[in-house]
């Protein structure tokens, strides 16, 4: 590697045959780029340490979490940080701001396999359908009269978060004659007019809505935005549904409210903890189906997100500004465009 930036890509995005999830197509990214040269970093790891910090001009990251203890040391080669995914919460961004750090996402490769995961749920829930798969294995046929579905003509989905996926998942759900509502402070009115949504504010859209589905980013003004309050503002009838962030809904509230009957039942693809702990409630309750932060993972998504987040590396150690940069700010940091080969 010697005279040529350094990439190490994260091991836990390898599959059980040390194959990457993404296939060897988006490889050719880097393979192609005559001054990089690139490895699995040499571990599993949790967290991107200083070592590995001072080992790498830039990491493609899965899981593991950068924090701001990774930079810090005199000797921090690492000049990219590209997630492999559009969440970047597990990213201490201003700490790698701080240190002159690119930080990269891949929104534009996730609209649709959000959107339709969050259409998967929805429609799961509406005709009840693990429900009724149990009924069918346990030989209590005669019961699905008891277990009648929710038809959705005319009922209400309310979107948390109408960003890139929020919004292509009320372009998708249009086709099923939904009102659609939207809580989002960034997004204007006339924006989500154009795709046939009403913007409201959190509490009308709770009392609202017939489905309602998380699809914001987690930060500091959106950790536990859904909480008991809101969850009391519901309809009984009512379904919720997150494929964001574990954090964005406080989960013993949204437990009480499954247990209690506020609400009809929940899907959620994410945890307040990940992985989950096998005694949580929420894998015991009949009217919750609960995935494994990974049911949007499909060939092709993992296709294009690598291909976008690998693409971005390029372009950053080649002194270029990537399409998907997060922080910005670090433009203006003597490290943050370009650089020399160790």
């Amino acid at each position: 590697m010697a005279g040529k930036f350094k990439v190490g890509i994260t091991r836990d995005i390898l599959d059980a045959r040390g194959e990457p999830s993404f296939g060897r197509v988006a490889l050719a990214i880097l393979d192609s780029a005559s001054d990089i040269a690139w490895e699995y970093l040499p571990d599993k790891v949790a967290e991107i340490t200083p070592d590995l910090a001072a080992r790498y001009d830039a990491i493609y990251v899965n899981t593991p979490r950068v924090p701001a203890v990774a930079v810090a040391r005199a000797d921090c080669r690492l000049r990219v940080v590209a997630r492999h995914g559009v969440g970047y919460d597990s990213v201490d961004v201003p700490a790698m701001t701080r240190a002159g750090v690119l930080v990269t996402n891949t929104p534009w490769a996730m609209p649709r396999p959000v959107a339709t995961i969050a259409l998967t749920f929805l429609l799961a829930l509406a005709g009840k359908m693990v429900l009724k798969d149990r009924l069918t294995r346990s030989g209590r046929w005669h019961d699905r009269m008891d277990n009648m579905g929710l038809g959705l003509t005319g009922r209400t989905l309310g979107v948390i978060g109408a960003g890139r996926i929020g919004k292509e998942l009320l372009r998708m759900a249009a086709v099923f004659d939904l009102k659609l509502l939207a809580a989002d402070p960034n997004v204007s009115e006339v924006e989500l007019g154009y795709i046939g949504a009403r913007k409201v504010d959190l509490p009308t859209l709770m009392r609202e809505s017939d489905f309602v589905v998380v699809c914001a980013l987690l930060d500091d003004s959106t950790r536990h935005l859904v909480g008991a309050a809101q969850f009391n503002l519901m309809k009984n009838s009512a379904y919720f549904i997150n494929v964001a962030r574990g954090p964005i809904v406080d989960e013993p509230a949204l437990i009480e409210a499954l247990r209690s009957s506020r609400i009809a039942g929940a899907a959620t693809d994410v945890f307040e903890q990940e992985p989950v702990a096998p005694d949580n409630p929420l894998l015991k309750m009949d009217n919750v189906i609960v995935t494994p932060h990974s049911l949007c993972w499909t060939d092709e998504c993992f296709h294009n997100m690598a291909s976008i987040g690998l693409k971005s590396i390029v372009d950053a150690l080649g002194g270029g500004v990537p399409e998907f940069l997060v922080n910005r700010d670090v433009l203006g940091h003597e490290r943050g465009r370009g650089g020399s080969r160790a």
